[in-house]
């Protein structure tokens, strides 16, 4: 029989006040519908309770951010036989606009268009040794998020929301902060065969950053008896037709819509933080749109229990995609740079680095030579590109595998994206060949029959 809401809130506030806010939560949340959100068992030790992925949209170069070339540099202008989006070509070398100096003691060369993030160098580890399979942005993009590039599948968001619930039953398990559509549109959170309750709820900064947040009853109690009405409806509807996994996920959307509508403004709510905080993340009070917003917008959503959020930076325009001139990535660098530098410094501040994993990705890279003939920009490049991982479980202040003089291809330590998601997952205490679902007939799993962890980058 299913517990009425009264008596799940009467236990959950029980066990709260006597500190046994996990356990009332499991217990609650492991009767009927509620099963979907239920906070699990992981197959090991988790180093992470938590998931921050940040995606920047449009490939960013990895010769003129994180993998400095100074070869490059020198032998700039040498045609060389240049695979691009279109085929292959010859094409001219061309080497970075920008300077590079080493950081932290680790002695990491950054370039200098993220100099806050330089300041945290030693926090950082970089990947160096990406590819992907697709050039194209669409799908690139899906394989990043979802593991597949051609047909649509769960987000890695939704993965992780499906695996092992969530850390506060009152707001979702999985938030996105995208304030444009990126390429792929809603198919990069959504949960696809996946129970729907584990599709990412996208928060779209500005006035109303989650629409129709606040109810249109006249009183709460008036709003609580509508809510109460509604779940009697919906329950004696699915006691019609046990089994429909929809039905049981659309109550249980119900339930999290109404605890967001009582913890979700306060979590909005950026005008109680101080002004040194603001000034951390360089963002002036007022501001409702910027990447600084969705910044410390990100640490209040995680720090409040829930399980993943990922940050989109800017959508399927006017992005990172530099074809005409390199010099369109100081821009976006300067968008992102201070306020992800300072998300990392208050994560560690507060002691959530120690429990959180931050993944900082893109689709894939840039080629080292000249998008065309008399250009200075960059084509989209597969073979060799750069990721960062950073927090609980991640060695500090390394880099991971290399590549070539040029940075064309992979020398040392390949590695897939099959291979960071397997490394994000074993890092949440999850082994990526064990986390499947059963649809149409076939156990399905984020890295298909691929992956492997890259056990370097582990503490």
């Amino acid at each position: 029989m299913l517990p009425d809401r009264r008596s799940f809130l009467q236990c959950a506030a029980g066990c709260l006040a006597s500190g046994g806010a996990y356990q009332s939560l499991l217990a609650a949340a492991q009767d009927g519908d509620a099963q979907m959100l239920a906070p699990t068992r992981t197959h090991h030790p988790a180093k992470a309770q938590r998931l921050l992925f940040v995606f920047l949209t449009g490939g960013f170069s990895h010769v003129d951010t994180f993998d400095y070339k100074p070869r490059l540099l020198r032998d700039q202008g040498r045609v060389m036989s240049a695979v691009h989006l279109r085929g292959t070509d010859r094409l001219p070398l061309m080497g970075s606009p920008f300077r590079f100096a080493r950081h932290g003691q680790a002695g990491l060369w950054l370039s200098e268009i993220f100099p806050h993030l330089a300041t945290v160098a030693d926090d950082l580890c970089v990947i160096r040794s990406m590819y992907t399979d697709i050039i194209e942005h669409f799908q690139a993009v899906l394989a990043m998020h979802t593991g597949s590039s051609t047909v649509p599948m769960p987000s890695l968001g939704s993965w992780l929301s499906y695996g092992l619930g969530t850390g506060n039953a009152n707001l979702p398990a999985f938030v996105v902060l995208a304030e444009h559509l990126p390429y792929a549109g809603t198919q990069v959170w959504d949960s696809h065969f996946l129970p729907p309750i584990h599709q990412g709820v996208r928060v779209v900064p500005g006035p109303e950053p989650i629409a129709n947040l606040r109810t249109a009853a006249r009183t709460l109690s008036l709003h609580d008896l509508e809510l109460e009405m509604l779940r009697d409806v919906n329950t004696r509807h699915a006691e019609t037709r046990p089994g429909d996994a929809n039905l049981q996920a659309r109550t249980n959307t119900f339930d999290v819509a109404r605890g967001m509508m009582r913890e979700a403004p306060e979590a909005l709510d950026l005008s109680r933080e101080s002004d040194a905080t603001m000034q951390l993340y360089g963002l002036a009070r007022g501001d409702q749109r910027s990447f600084a917003y969705q910044c410390l917008l990100t640490r209040r959503l995680i720090e409040r229990g829930v399980r993943v959020v990922e940050l989109i930076d800017t959508g399927a325009g006017d992005n990172w995609d530099a074809h005409g001139d390199m010099q369109q990535h100081r821009g976006k660098a300067a968008r992102v740079d201070r306020p992800l530098t300072g998300l990392l410094k208050d994560l560690k501040r507060t002691g959530l680095l120690d429990d959180t994993l931050v993944a900082v990705c893109t689709e894939f890279g840039r080629t080292p030579w000249t998008d065309a003939p008399n250009t200075r920009g960059r084509n989209h490049y597969t073979r060799a590109f750069t990721c960062l991982l950073a927090g609980a479980g991640v060695k500090a202040g390394m880099v991971h595998g290399e590549t070539d003089e040029y940075g064309i291809d992979i020398v040392r330590d390949g590695c897939h994206v099959h291979d960071y998601h397997a490394t994000i997952l074993y890092l949440m205490g999850i082994d990526h060949t064990r986390l499947t679902y059963r649809f149409a007939g076939r156990d399905f799993r984020l890295t298909d029959v691929h992956g492997r962890v890259v056990s370097d980058i582990l503490t």
